[in-house]
């Protein structure tokens, strides 16, 4: 069992059960998946920008990631419909723990002028969407052996339906916010 994952279970869970005044150890918000997603325009010029993606993704997550491609054809950009745009990832149970530990403990604080994620990035529902500029901040990625620096989207869902249970949750995790 990942470090986060048992924190989570022998001190977070009981301390949002105090806060929130949960009857029942099932109200308490959880981590559902972490959903790491890469956009990539130009694979509709170059589809082998999109291999370098995948591997770099596979390396960050560990797992192999699913090739996304367009819902709709448009004219403008030169776009149709099924053709590779991206690459995304769904991480759960031990993967999503360990790559959240990751995220929070060495990913994030070799952030160029970190001073914390943003607190607003929750969708109403409980949900916290997240932005990477770089994908260097990662140890995996080796610094000389990529052709372009890339941003990845990381979504973490959670089970609960207000934004301010969960947190409090990703706070307690260590998540750094913003004061």
């Amino acid at each position: 069992m990942s470090k986060l994952k048992e924190e989570y279970i022998n001190s977070i869970k009981p301390k949002l059960k105090e806060k929130f005044n949960y009857k029942n150890d099932m109200q308490v918000p959880q981590l559902v998946k972490i959903v790491v997603n890469i956009g990539i325009g130009e694979a509709i010029q170059n589809i082998k920008i999109l291999d370098a993606a995948q591997e770099e993704l596979k390396l960050i997550t560990g797992q192999k990631p699913v090739v996304t491609r367009a819902k709709k054809s448009i004219a403008a950009f030169k776009l149709r419909t099924g053709m590779p745009i991206g690459c995304m990832v769904t991480l759960r149970r031990n993967r999503m723990f360990d790559f959240l530990d990751k995220l929070i403990n060495i990913a994030l604080p070799r952030v160029r002028d970190f001073r914390g994620i943003s607190p607003k990035s929750f969708d109403g529902n409980g949900n916290y969407s997240l932005g990477i500029k770089e994908q260097i901040i990662f140890p995996e990625i080796d610094y000389d052996k990529i052709d372009k620096i890339r941003g990845l989207n990381i979504t973490i869902v959670t089970t609960t339906s207000r934004d301010s249970e969960a947190r409090e949750m990703l706070k307690l995790m260590g998540m750094p916010f913003r004061h």
